[in-house]
């Protein structure tokens, strides 16, 4: 099984430095990109998962990135060193947007997605935009298979935390405002498995991506993609239902939001559910168990057509 690196503030740091630029409607993206885009392999794009930010990706990118020709990742609008508008809110659509005009300026035609947390919803709408496109004959912009981690797929199997509720409730500017490192951190560390959760420097690294520009101002905004999974179940579940994309989901049992509960129903809604259940791990797979993440992805992949 592959070693995978750590996170930390010289990787982060490292991370920043290395990333490029792509503006979306006149918004700075910051985008990570490895290899080039090509006719005969597909590329992969890796989405992050709320209140993170792309660099959740980190310790496994180098053992992705022995295996796929290109890869690419983006801080979501209003998450980590992207920008941040203020006096709006953050949807999914938006989120997907930017997504599909990344690979399409990329020149990619063909894309696998792997995604976490609010990047599942993100896929989520890209898989129901990709069948809308099969159905259309339109052959543009085609997604190769799916590889899922911890996420509210199903509005109904969703258990907020405490931090999550309140910021969603009528006190959220309010709970935004007050945030500091000291308060968020302790809540954070609750979604983590018992052996599992971050270390010091690990805590550091998630805050500095949350509060870059004042992003930790925003969360009562970020957040509300919440409320769009229940507005549009149908339309997100019924991309997974439906889809002729191949799906995996990878899910540690033991997150309080969306663990072991949510991949009951899972199996129960999604035909033919091939499902990796990570035992002792919570919420944030990619860091908790970096080796097991990689070698449960690499093990999909292996088994799909050419």
């Amino acid at each position: 099984m592959t070693a995978c690196p750590g996170l930390s503030l010289a990787a982060l740091a490292q991370w920043r430095s290395d990333g490029l630029r792509f503006d979306h409607r006149g918004q700075p993206i910051f985008v990570r990109e490895a290899g080039t885009a090509s006719d005969e392999d597909a590329s992969l794009l890796c989405l992050h998962g709320f209140p993170t930010a792309s660099f959740d990706w980190y310790p496994i990118w180098a053992g992705l990135n022995m295996s796929f020709g290109h890869l690419l990742a983006f801080d979501m609008l209003g998450y980590g060193f992207s920008a941040k508008p203020s006096g709006q809110d953050y949807p999914i659509a938006v989120q997907a947007d930017i997504a599909e005009a990344l690979l399409r300026d990329r020149g990619v035609r063909r894309v696998h997605l792997l995604a976490h947390d609010v990047g599942d919803t993100v896929a989520q709408e890209l898989l129901a935009r990709d069948a809308a496109r099969r159905a259309a004959g339109d052959a543009s912009l085609e997604i190769a298979s799916c590889v899922l981690l911890n996420g509210g797929l199903f509005p109904e199997t969703h258990r907020a935390s405490r931090a999550q509720k309140l910021l969603l409730s009528m006190l959220g500017p309010l709970v935004a405002a007050v945030m500091t490192e000291q308060r968020f951190m302790p809540s954070f560390a609750l979604v983590f498995g018992p052996q599992t959760k971050p270390s010091a420097e690990e805590s550091k690294v998630f805050w500095s991506l949350l509060a870059h520009d004042n992003g930790h101002r925003k969360l009562h905004r970020l957040i509300r993609y919440i409320l769009e999974r229940r507005a549009n179940r149908d339309r997100w579940v019924g991309a997974l239902q439906t889809t002729t994309v191949a799906l995996h989901l990878i899910d540690g049992a033991l997150d309080p939001i969306s663990g072991a509960h949510m991949v009951e129903r899972y199996k129960q809604l999604i035909p033919n559910p091939d499902v990796s259940l990570l035992s002792g791990i919570g919420h944030y797979p990619q860091t908790e168990a970096p080796e097991v993440v990689l070698d449960a992805f690499l093990r999909f992949h292996a088994r799909l057509p050419p």
